[in-house]
């Protein structure tokens, strides 16, 4: 706004001292101060409101004076209440260094001076953004990118003061403003990736409103933020949709894309936005959209590697055939390695009651983003990751650089356990009660040769994370040479017979008689049938805990001594 508008409004009470020239200049903020030198907070163009408590004689106006010019200061606004009439020694100093003076009449309260050029700055510099916003999505659409979500990220914080993030559906952070200061922790983009997955599978309309206590990302060297609340700090959560991947959105089942699509988090309450500015976030959002179809699209060289790799390991062909096909990937996925490297297969599979949804494109997207270096950030991190999908399952050909392990000389690769720590809080969210995703791991192997035993050890160990409770479930391929690849393929009736016929006995009496007869068995197998450290576990004297074991068997009929019967107390309880 100009300042020629400041006199224009009656309600301000302003009246000019001085500086009539120079009203046309640029007002692009408001700051009010009282320190004898506030430079440090000055970076130009501002309406500069004081109440002169800084002044103690004349010689103090020049140096204050002087010090607003050079930092390039809009004008001055000197308040009538401390002194009545604004000194002399001022209107001279402004004079000489040419900048605008009004005084502040004393009725008017400098916060109502405040909210009114805030108000006018903030509308122009959304019109200006709006118009920006849009060449951009202009240039995008018809040519190369413009420099990705961070571009526009960065207009929302220089030009509306707002501090935003681009986050992926498990927490992961794409991409952020230059001005959104430190990142935000990791916890905190998880916990913002699971309240927005659960705000869209109750069917909420976005922005969603969370407040994150403790402040999250809030700088530690800054005041409160409007988007702080009383407890912690606000984000407003907006989706970020793409029509350009199949049906409208209005016509796509939320579950089709909850678990893929990005959102943008922004530091601010947008409950009490006006239209316009959440019509300008929407138009954000689209735009950054459009970039996520351009990672899409760059995706399809990788996943048709990965696919005919599949296809060729699938239907047994020869060693040497799909050795040719992966020196043909190697270059594509490990850019700049000479070495052949390892490979690793990882299986997921993600499935919705009903049936009615294919899983497959879903869990293969969410390999995509799971296989992503939790550390790294940005759109494109994952293009060393090769995804197919064949029906609801997904299926990654994870190259792994060819440097032996210290301990076993061979490369140890992904853990199932790890790959889902960091992200198991926003799938569960995603998922809610209707979903589920289970996820199998294989070693890695080192040739042609042993991709397909890899497919079916990871194929194996996901059966094994599914017979699992849970809505995130994962195996590895270190479980498959335990008991444990046996339970899960036991028939249901037939595991809830053996159980039954075990450990319903000791259950009744348990309830009967809180004998805790059930924990004591646990805690005698765990401790390998020794009485006294058993009984050190459980605090009890030695006498009672044979006490406890003797009824066990009695109830039973079995002998707690022999090893055939303690093997089947451990399974029974392993599959209780």
């Amino acid at each position: 706004m100009r300042l020629r508008a400041l006199l224009d409004t009656d309600a301000l009470g302003l009246r000019l001292l001085g500086g009539e020239d120079e009203l046309d200049r640029t007002v692009r903020g408001v700051m009010t101060t009282d320190l004898r030198d506030p430079s440090r907070y000055l970076s130009g163009g501002e309406l500069v409101l004081t109440g002169l408590a800084w002044r103690r004689d004349a010689a103090d106006s020049e140096p204050f004076v002087r010090i607003l010019a050079t930092a390039g200061v809009a004008a001055l606004a000197a308040g009538e209440a401390e002194l009545g009439a604004i000194p002399d020694d001022i209107v001279d100093a402004c004079a000489r260094h040419r900048l605008p003076l009004f005084a502040v009449n004393e009725s008017v309260a400098f916060a109502t001076v405040t909210e009114h050029v805030v108000r006018q700055v903030s509308g122009e510099r959304a019109g200006d953004l709006a118009a920006v916003v849009d060449r951009h999505r202009r240039l995008m659409t018809s040519g190369p990118a413009g420099g990705g979500p961070d571009v526009v990220l960065d207009l929302l914080g220089t030009d509306l003061d707002l501090r935003a993030w681009v986050l992926s559906p498990t927490g992961r952070a794409i991409a952020g403003s230059s001005a959104a200061g430190p990142e935000l922790p990791a916890g905190v983009c998880a916990r913002l990736a699971a309240e927005h997955l659960a705000a869209t599978r109750t069917g909420r309309r976005g922005p969603h409103r969370v407040t994150i206590e403790g402040g999250g990302a809030k700088r530690l060297d800054e005041g409160r933020r409007p988007g702080d609340g009383p407890g912690g700090t606000t984000y407003s959560l907006f989706p970020i949709r793409s029509a350009g991947r199949g049906a409208t959105p209005a016509s796509r089942d939320v579950r089709e894309t909850v678990l893929s699509d990005w959102l943008l988090a922004v530091e601010a309450d947008a409950s009490d936005w006006p239209a316009e500015r959440l019509d300008l976030l929407q138009g954000v959002t689209q735009l950054i959209a459009v970039e996520r179809d351009r990672r899409d699209a760059a995706r399809t060289v990788r996943r048709r590697l990965a696919q005919e790799v599949l296809e060729l390991v699938q239907t047994g062909a020869a060693p040497a055939e799909i050795a040719a096909r992966l020196r043909v990937a190697a270059p594509v996925l490990l850019p700049g390695l000479g070495a052949a490297p390892h490979w690793q297969v990882i299986v997921a599979k993600v499935e919705w009651d009903g049936g009615d949804i294919e899983g497959g494109p879903v869990a293969q997207s969410l390999l995509e983003e799971i296989l992503v270096d939790p550390l790294s950030a940005g759109p494109e991190p994952s293009d060393r990751i090769a995804v197919a999908h064949n029906g609801d399952e997904a299926i990654a050909l994870v190259p792994l650089p060819a440097v032996p392990d210290e301990h076993d000389g061979v490369q140890s690769g992904l853990h199932a356990d790890a790959l889902l720590d960091s992200v198991r809080d926003p799938l569960t969210a995603g998922l809610a009660d209707d979903g589920r995703l289970t996820l199998g791991v294989s070693a890695a192997v080192h040739s042609a040769e042993g991709l397909r035993g890899a497919l079916e050890e990871a194929r194996h160990a996901r059966r094994v994370a599914a017979a699992r409770t849970g809505r995130v479930c994962a195996a590895g391929h270190q479980e498959l040479a335990s008991h444990v690849l046996l339970l899960p393929f036991v028939p249901d009736d037939v595991r809830r017979a053996f159980t039954a016929r075990l450990l319903d006995p000791l259950r009744d009496y348990d309830r009967k008689h809180r004998a805790e007869l059930i924990p004591t068995l646990e805690a005698f197998l765990d401790c390998d049938g020794s009485w006294t450290r058993c009984a050190s576990r459980l605090h009890l004297h030695v006498n009672t805990l044979r006490y406890r074991v003797g009824r066990i068997e009695q109830l039973t009929n079995r002998d707690l001594s022999r090893l055939e019967d303690k093997l089947d107390f451990f399974l029974a309880l392993r599959m209780s």
